[in-house]
């Protein structure tokens, strides 16, 4: 694995022409690194939301309800 003193040292090499080539290779890199979505922990906040309709509903009508749609 190459450090970064090691890329330092090869980019304070390279002749200032190449400099803009070099920057645009750079951020097509950092355009093609995306970074994973970071992970929260999921919450319930909805939880009980439906909770009025309790009494009309029951797990057996609505599964045959859902059989339906199909």
């Amino acid at each position: 694995m190459i450090n970064k003193n090691e890329v330092y040292t090869k980019i304070n090499h390279l002749p200032n022409e190449l400099m803009p080539t070099l920057v645009a290779y750079i951020d097509f890199l950092l355009s093609q690194h995306v970074q994973a979505p970071s992970k929260t922990t999921p919450t319930f906040n909805w939880e009980g939301g439906l909770s009025e309709l309790k009494s009309e509903y029951d797990s057996v009508s609505l599964q045959k309800q859902s059989l339906e749609w199909r």
